[in-house]
């Protein structure tokens, strides 16, 4: 072997190894990335089954405990209505972070199920009209659907917070070997790049999201003319 080939077989296993450990790199972050979701999913239960239903028992229990109060009783039954009304809350409140930290919707009817019930709630609490255009799709595994619903949330909060926009689109097709996520509403827009730049909107976060299971992130906008957010990872 001459010098010449030596130097392209080095190269070579140059990059094989670089391919290696690649591939290692983004095995290592699918699992830690899946240990985080596992977790949330297990603190949402835990709010649900466990702080939920604790409180629920509270409540119905002050609620007893008016009920056999005197007639003349007045301010014990005002003090406790108000104690009922704060258990009540605490409650909505516990169930909105179980929601948050893990929709069991999820889970248990699958991404276009979740989709649609994120752009109902997100359109309640903001007062965005967020329509849903979903397409047939293929079986997706647990993993993929776990991964748009996140790019989905994130990018709908955005566009609460910063858009001042009046209604948004969520858009899913499978195009051959493609899954295709976009995000677009009518807000007052931005500058990509410098967005990018500042890691602004969890974007840094998506894409990284993205890359760990061979997807892409674009983002197109401009001032006053709206932004379009699309993720776009392989079936396989």
């Amino acid at each position: 072997m001459n010098d010449l080939d030596s130097l392209r077989q080095q190269y070579q296993d140059l990059l094989d190894r670089l391919q290696r450990n690649e591939s290692e790199f983004r095995r290592l972050g699918r699992a830690v990335w899946r240990v985080q979701e596992d977790e949330r999913r297990r603190l949402a239960r835990d709010l649900h089954d466990g702080v939920g239903q604790n409180l629920t028992a509270i409540k119905h229990r002050l609620a007893t405990i008016a009920s056999m109060l005197p007639a003349d009783s007045r301010d014990a039954r005002n003090a406790l209505e108000a104690t009922i009304a704060l258990c009540g809350d605490t409650l909505e409140d516990t169930r909105q972070l179980s929601r948050l930290l893990r929709p069991a919707i999820l889970d248990d009817l699958g991404l276009e199920a979740a989709l649609r019930w994120l752009a109902r709630t997100q359109g309640e609490a903001s007062g965005l009209e967020i329509s849903v255009d979903i397409g047939t799709l293929p079986a997706l595994d647990s993993d993929l659907q776990t991964l748009l619903f996140r790019v989905a949330q994130e990018a709908l909060n955005n566009i609460a917070r910063h858009a001042h926009a009046r209604s948004a689109l969520i858009r899913l097709v499978a195009r051959g070997a493609l899954l295709q996520l976009q995000i677009a509403d009518d807000g007052q827009g931005f500058e990509p790049e410098q967005a990018q730049r500042a890691g602004g909107g969890g974007l840094g976060g998506m894409r990284e999201r993205l890359r760990l299971y061979d997807g892409q992130l674009e983002l197109h906008s401009a001032p006053g003319e709206g932004s379009r957010l699309r993720a776009v990872v392989p079936l396989t």
